[in-house]
């Protein structure tokens, strides 16, 4: 080894170093900090609080429930980003307003069923301008009808727009398809705004609470979307692991030189691609929204940020990645708020991105590969 290959990689050792010695001091501050709040102690110093303040664990273990809901809800949506990416080679920034049609989709088609025989005027169930507010104890087989609607209507809706944008620009480079996304993501947005308006409706509320632990509750609709995000990431885990699609699916991603020398169909394997990751966006959405109760415009635009920070952390083109990532990032930004005000709660989740990169660059599950 050279001189200067010697002094390089010592910077390069030197720097990684320091950068993990500042994110160690402060996840140690963190810890620190949460059990002293925990116990109800502030330390002082100067008039300023160094550490400590108030906390209950009902509110801590609330916290961590909710970011865990919200993480895999991000996580599911984030595995569609992730497969686009290392299938398809490309940053598809229309996803988030993929996640919001297929959530406006589904909850049409819930409250156009839970209507049925009530006497509403359909414009009026199609607008959510109704005094009812869906959950899944009271509407259970409308929900499921959401659900299953917001699955395929989004199937559909990127299938048409992989025809007419996409397939086109199959063979353009990737910054042409990342512009062309933006466009598609606008055109999207707006088309949403201007059949339903850009008001924030509220379409879902919890019907029953129940009681995990004193001091910890969850609601139906919570159950509803943990039992779903978990059920259908196991059954991506199978698809990709056990049957020749995911095997092709994995090679494509790989190398799809090699694939399609071998007589893999690749532009079969594209289909099913944006199949599934239509699917598991509209779903996403759908259950966000559950979750939420709220439903708007630009919501998914929104959470993009999040899925992307979600992907780049568990490692850009790594499905598992994207559901672990979406789980941290969830986290994260549900116990920023024990630190920081409600508003700035999604600045400690790219603080998070920022420190993964600066430690492992490749992200937690490292390179491309889509499983």
């Amino acid at each position: 080894m050279g001189i200067s290959e010697s002094l390089s990689s010592r910077r390069q050792l030197s720097g990684g170093l320091s950068g993990a010695s500042v994110v160690a001091a402060a996840l140690v501050y963190l810890v620190a900090d949460l059990i002293v709040k925990l116990t109800g102690t502030t330390v002082l110093a100067f008039g300023f609080r160094v550490i400590g303040g108030s906390l209950t664990v009902g509110s801590l273990l609330s916290m961590v429930v909710d970011g865990l809901l919200v993480g895999l809800a991000v996580g599911l949506a984030g595995i569609g980003l992730s497969m686009t990416y290392s299938i398809l080679d490309f940053a598809n920034f229309a996803h988030g307003d993929t996640v919001t049609v297929g959530a406006f989709l589904g909850w049409v088609a819930a409250y156009t069923v839970a209507g049925l025989g009530s006497g509403a005027a359909f414009a009026d169930l199609f607008l959510f301008d109704t005094d009812q507010q869906l959950s899944v104890v009271s509407a259970f087989a409308p929900v499921v009808v959401g659900l299953v609607v917001a699955g395929a209507g989004t199937v559909g809706v990127v299938l048409v727009v992989d025809r007419l944008t996409y397939r086109p620009m199959r063979g353009s480079d990737n910054i042409s398809l990342l512009i062309a996304s933006i466009g598609v993501a606008l055109a999207l947005r707006y088309l949403i705004a201007f059949v339903f308006g850009t008001q924030t409706s509220g379409v879902a509320s919890s019907g029953a609470r129940f009681q995990v632990i004193p001091g910890l509750s969850v609601t139906d609709n919570e159950i509803a979307l943990l039992v779903v995000s978990v059920t259908l990431m196991l059954g991506v885990h199978l698809l990709l692991q056990r049957t020749k699609l995911g095997k092709a699916m994995r090679a494509m991603a790989d190398n799809e030189d090699l694939a399609r020398v071998t007589g893999i169909p690749a532009e079969r394997v594209v289909r099913l691609t944006w199949i599934l990751g239509g699917a598991l966006a509209g779903i996403g959405g759908f259950l966000l929204v559950l979750e939420s109760g709220t439903i708007s415009f630009n919501f998914g635009w929104i959470l993009l940020l999040l899925i992307f920070a979600a992907v780049i952390v568990g490692g850009i083109g790594s499905i598992y990645g994207a559901m672990a990532g979406g789980v941290l990032i969830g986290l994260v930004d549900s116990l920023a708020l024990i630190w920081l005000p409600s508003g700035l709660s999604r600045a400690a989740a790219f603080a998070v991105l920022i420190a993964v990169l600066l430690l492992r660059p490749s992200g937690l599950f490292g390179g491309v590969s889509t499983a």
